[in-house]
């Protein structure tokens, strides 16, 4: 992912016009050309920058890996042999980019010695508290420090490292009057002290990298987001996968279906599982919350639905063996509802059952039935404690019925009130009435819910049964 450069660089542009104004300003009539050049010289700096970093930042993996990136230009800039970057971090300053073998290291070995990366990791592990040794003072004080001979401060005695310590330079990162970290740079290339050239330039530079901070939190931040986009669009293949590509033709019955999500992924499910020549199951389920852990409680629910049906003996013992799997393998507050029922087109028969879920409504010559067996959700309680009912009922011609779930009755409107099971029966009857087929019976209903409600609260899920 590329940073525009374009963007960057009118950054960098207003920020040296603000220099040069301000110099402008104080010294209009002493040393302007010296002034003018000093900062064409430090917009050039601050161009210079921003490039290496943008181009730092051009794979999104490459993010973490930046700022070691900018401690190196820093290195450069100021001449300095090793420095360190620190990040105001959980109110710890934390080290976040390093450039050559720092020695501001409490806990050090031969090993890690050796190995520049291993001495990033140390750093990462040790959490600085603001206001306590060499670099918690100067976050703490917010003033830049300058230590032309390290053997005289006894404040770098605390360092296992310190006979390697010459000369140390380091300034506070501000922003808003808040504090973002610490630059610390250790050793002059050239030989002697930081001078104060040096100096200026470590000060001056701080203030971009307060800005490569930044576009790291960003980047991190888009990074985030894009792992949480693929998520949920390998969610949304996988249950895509689960859901029936078709409405079985069973003989006389016409099936047809409809889901819609309230989230990212859906926690409603619907399956079409034959279980001999003659039978059909139909299923329709709601797992508890909503978006991918639902959605993954939908996924493994259906593995159980499909597992069962091979030993398929009836309705109590099918939701039994379901319950019995989920309560094994699912926490205790996560749990599925469902109805189920069989279409037996060699007797024109439905047998029902359901496991804490909606009514199933049946309508036949301008009448809504509700048929609603005793049956608790499946994960809660275990099989010692559940029980399961059925139902079983002949399917007459210009019969329907409706499977639906809780996010079409308790949709709510603007002022709170919920959609409500019986305008879904008036609506169910209404459509019925008016001889409309399964495809548009459902699109009428959910026409009416959407109409009604504000917003999409619940995943809304139906599935309409007919005889012809």
């Amino acid at each position: 992912m590329q940073i525009p450069l374009f963007l960057l660089f009118l950054f960098a542009l207003s920020f040296s016009i603000m220099i040069f104004y301000a110099f402008y300003l104080s010294n209009k009539n002493f040393g302007l050309r010296n002034k003018i050049k000093d900062v064409l010289h430090q917009k050039a700096e601050i161009g210079n920058f921003l490039s290496l970093f943008s181009q730092s930042l051009r794979d999104i993996e490459e993010i973490d890996a930046s700022m070691n990136t900018t401690a190196r230009y820093i290195a450069d800039l100021v001449e300095a042999e090793s420095v360190c970057i620190y990040e105001v971090r959980d109110n710890y300053l934390r080290a976040s980019g390093i450039c050559g073998a720092f020695p501001l290291v409490h806990h050090v070995s031969n090993y890690i010695m050796t190995k520049p990366r291993y001495i990033l990791e140390s750093l990462r592990r040790e959490k600085i508290i603001l206001g306590e040794g060499l670099i918690g003072k100067v976050g703490e004080m917010r003033e830049p420090l300058l230590i032309e001979n390290a053997s005289e401060d006894p404040r770098l005695h605390e360092y296992p490292q310190s006979s390697t310590i010459g000369c140390v330079m380091a300034v506070p990162m501000v922003r808003d009057a808040q504090l973002t970290g610490v630059i610390c740079a250790v050793n002059n290339r050239r030989p002697g002290p930081f001078s104060p050239e040096q100096y200026s330039r470590l000060r001056f530079i701080s203030s971009q990298v307060i800005l490569a901070q930044n576009l790291v939190r960003v980047y991190r931040d888009l990074s985030k987001q894009q792992r949480i986009n693929q998520e949920l669009e390998f969610a949304r293949q996988l249950q895509a996968s689960l859901l029936p590509s078709s409405f079985p033709a069973w003989d006389q019955f016409v099936v047809n279906a409809f889901t819609r999500s309230s989230k990212e992924v859906n926690g409603d499910f619907y399956d079409f599982v034959e279980i001999d020549n003659d039978r059909l199951l139909i299923v329709l389920g709601d797992a508890c919350g909503k978006g991918i852990p639902a959605c993954m409680l939908t996924a493994m629910t259906r593995s159980f639905i499909r597992s069962a049906i091979e030993h398929f003996d009836n309705l109590e013992s099918f939701l039994e063996e379901i319950n019995n799997n989920l309560f094994r393998d699912t926490d205790e507050e996560r749990f599925v509802t469902i109805a189920c029922a069989i279409l037996d087109r060699r007797n024109s028969l439905v047998e029902y059952a359901r496991a804490g879920h909606t009514e199933l409504l049946t309508h036949t010559h301008g009448h809504i039935r509700q048929i609603y067996p005793d049956g608790s959700a499946l994960g809660i309680l275990p099989n010692e404690l559940s029980s399961f009912d059925s139902m079983c009922f002949v399917f007459n011609s210009d019969m329907s019925i409706l499977m639906f779930s809780d996010g079409l009755t308790e949709a709510l409107n603007a002022e709170g009130e919920e959609y409500g099971l019986e305008r879904l029966q008036e609506t169910f009857n209404q459509s019925r009435t008016d001889g409309d087929s399964p495809r548009e019976s459902v699109k009428k209903i959910i026409d009416a819910v959407s109409n009604f409600a504000s917003d999409q609260i619940d995943d809304q899920t139906m599935i309409l049964i007919n005889h012809c």
